[in-house]
């Protein structure tokens, strides 16, 4: 299987091949203006072969490569914007399971490919022949170590973090990379500020030692491990190191919806001017309710991260983000980034004395239920008007699949970007009232 979005290529075997990635990276390198590209993967078993796949796809055609082994995501893309590279390429099915692996692409500007980007590159793979050029000198292949030590210390110097007040405080921290990706970098980020880690799933064997995704029913293991060494809380990643989920101190799980509304509780605080955020679609309406505390706004684009980086772009935003548990601040690099996530949320509990499940029940509460529905023999269209009967009282956005809100609650309905299936997202005051709208779905399929 392959699946091919604005997200890249994810795929298994057997159709997700060496032969295939050779295609890709050199489709994507006609794509791209002569220089150096950036490579990076995740921990996959299957990441090891492929990453040499890519680089002698280029190297063969005359691309100079610069080898970042394993890193997160962001890595990659913060390594792009902030050096002479002209594009990257991550080995990497982010929060598919292990027998998954993939191919993020990165332009110029360390952002992800542009909807119409991802359209030409996958019909130059499709069409085109052969990419190769037998006469041209072979590329150069050289490792790079100390990415992740560049990137820490750009984050850490981040101009509104208050540094010194997070090392005062000697936060204990409990880390679960699912020893993907970020298993070395988080750590170390959370170090450089004066933490104290402890680390579960950290091996970086790319073993996922839980469903991959960080979702509050995956996350039991780092819950019992926050309560039992009475830390100040516990951060998840999923095995590319782009999203983070948070526990509390109490072992309660605020969901990755709250990654990005605590970061923007610190953030809008500090800055303390009217700001533009930018999320989806389908993220918590509580970042509304926040940003209006601040005199700031919320713009909404449709899923996906260059989705949201672009309409970052349009509105001046310097925050955005996504409810997955993703952190997007402009100052650091134009992508979701774990480290910059866990960073945010740090600053903002350095800001009170308070913990930070108190820090969190003192923002705006809802309730997020997110389901899904397989779409063998589903008429997506079908699903899409009947939804239109049921909540004609709504308004509604068609942006990105069809969308219904009212004042205190929403449901989206869309195809994934990175899975065969219709995702079914709704949120209300209550859990109850949220799972009463996707039953209302449910009723009629």
């Amino acid at each position: 299987m392959i699946i091919r979005s604005i997200s890249g290529v994810r795929g298994t075997a057997p159709e997700f091949t060496s032969e295939s990635i050779f295609r890709y990276a050199q489709a994507f390198n006609a794509l791209q203006p002569k220089g150096v590209f950036m490579l990076g993967r995740d921990t996959r078993p299957s990441g090891e072969g492929f990453i040499e796949d890519v680089a002698q796809a280029l190297i063969s055609v005359g691309r100079d490569v610069i080898n970042l082994n394993i890193v997160p995501t962001p890595t990659v893309q913060f390594m792009v914007e902030n050096t002479d590279a002209v594009g990257g390429i991550v080995v990497t099915a982010s929060h598919n399971p292990t027998e998954w692996n993939g191919l993020k692409f990165i332009r110029e500007d360390g952002t992800f490919l542009l909807p119409d980007e991802c359209r030409q590159l996958f019909k130059s793979v499709d069409i085109d022949g052969e990419f190769s050029d037998v006469d041209q000198e072979p590329g150069l292949h050289f490792p790079d170590v100390n990415a992740i030590q560049k990137h820490v210390i750009k984050v850490a110097s981040l101009s509104f973090i208050q540094q010194n007040e997070i090392r005062k405080r000697n936060f204990k921290v409990v880390v679960d990379a699912v020893n993907g990706a970020a298993f070395e970098a988080l750590p170390y980020m959370l170090e450089s500020l004066g933490c104290e880690v402890i680390k579960i799933h950290c091996n970086g064997d790319g073993n996922f030692a839980r469903p991959p995704e960080p979702l509050p029913e995956n996350l039991t293991d780092l819950s019992t491990a926050v309560v039992q060494n009475k830390a100040d809380v516990g951060f998840a990643s999923d095995p590319d190191g782009d999203r983070l989920a948070v526990i509390l101190e109490d072992g309660r799980p605020a969901g990755d919806e709250y990654t990005l509304v605590i970061a923007a509780d610190g953030y809008l605080q500090t800055v303390n001017k009217p700001e533009v955020i930018v999320t989806n679609l389908s993220t918590t309406l509580a970042l509304e309710k926040l940003a209006e505390q601040y005199g700031s706004t919320v713009k909404r684009s449709a899923v996906g991260e260059i989705n949201v980086v672009q309409k970052m772009i349009e509105s001046g935003s310097n925050l955005g983000g996504e409810g997955n548990g993703g952190v997007i601040l402009k100052e650091a690099h134009l992508g979701r980034d774990s480290l910059v996530a866990a960073t945010m949320i740090l600053h903002r509990m350095a800001m009170t004395d308070k913990p930070i499940g108190t820090i969190y029940d003192n923002l705006p509460q809802f309730s997020i239920v997110k389901d899904r529905v397989e779409l063998d023999g589903i008429d997506k269209e079908a699903v899409f008007n009947k939804a239109r009967s049921i909540f004609s009282d709504a308004n509604i956005n068609e942006v990105d699949g069809v969308k219904f809100t009212w004042t205190d609650r929403w449901i989206h309905l869309r195809l994934s970007n990175t899975e065969p299936i219709m995702r079914i997202y709704a949120e209300g005051p209550t859990k109850a009232e949220a799972q009463g709208l996707i039953d209302q779905i449910w009723s009629k399929l």
